[in-house]
């Protein structure tokens, strides 16, 4: 048993206990996963979760509270007592999303057999001083250390698509790999015809390679072309679209 307090001033009780994790039955659903920023996550089945922006939300309440501490004389009781007040919002945005994210996937975990997620490489991510508060409030590194050792517990599979795999800017209906796609164009139209939404595109194209893998393996590697004039896709693009894609669980 191991009794701590957090910065915020509460108490918690801990007890460690040997325990056997009941295999859930097998079944043949598998979906593939999207995250983003919008919608924290959209799966390969058109369902788009939205994201709750918890820090968001108390984003004014923290600045007043962080105003208030830097205006209290240090080492003064007032000051800890400020201290604790922003100590307790951070706790309370915390808790929030971590009590959102494990219900996320446990359901995920607990409707399907197969997951396939992106190998996102959030500290890289972060560098990008627009979106690195909205990234750092997703929380998409949770989200997946959440997704392994869930999968882990109740004997799923967990496929781990490469970082550099192009899931948005591929046609999921005849293969072409558009040449430019920014971040802030949500639906485009190929030249097949076929329009996609972006992020549901990219969640089917994630679930198809991650069962490609899954039945014969890493090396991969889908025939694409290209959108601008309909030759054979760049060799290295090829190669980074399929390279390292991993599995996990099973």
């Amino acid at each position: 048993m191991t009794v701590c307090r957090d910065s915020s001033g509460r108490w918690f009780v801990s007890l460690l206990c040997e325990d056997t994790m009941a295999t859930a039955p097998a079944g043949n659903a598998a979906v593939g996963l999207d995250a983003g920023i919008t919608s924290l996550v959209t799966l390969s089945t058109g369902e788009k979760i939205a994201n709750p922006k918890h820090e968001r939300r108390d984003r004014a309440r923290l600045a007043r509270s962080q105003r208030e501490l830097s205006r209290k004389a240090k080492g003064s009781a007032n000051r800890e007592k400020a201290r604790r007040k922003v100590a307790r919002i951070h706790a309370r945005i915390a808790d929030r999303r971590r009590d959102f994210l494990h219900k996320l996937t446990t359901r995920l975990v607990r409707e399907n057999q197969t997951v396939v997620i992106e190998d996102l490489t959030v500290r890289n991510l972060l560098k990008n001083g627009r979106l690195a508060r909205a990234i750092t409030d997703a929380a998409w590194a949770d989200l997946r250390t959440m997704l392994e050792y869930k999968c882990a517990w109740y004997g799923r599979e967990l496929v781990v698509v490469d970082r550099w795999f192009p899931s948005s800017k591929l046609c999921g209906n005849c293969g072409t790999v558009a040449e430019r796609l920014p971040l802030n164009v949500r639906e485009w139209t190929c030249d097949c015809g076929a329009v996609h939404d972006r992020d549901v595109n990219a969640a089917r194209n994630i679930l198809a390679a991650g069962l490609a893998v899954s039945a014969w393996g890493d090396g991969v590697r889908p025939q694409r072309e290209s959108s601008r004039k309909g030759r054979s896709s760049v060799k290295q693009e090829t190669q980074r679209a399929t390279a390292g894609i991993t599995r996990l669980g099973g």
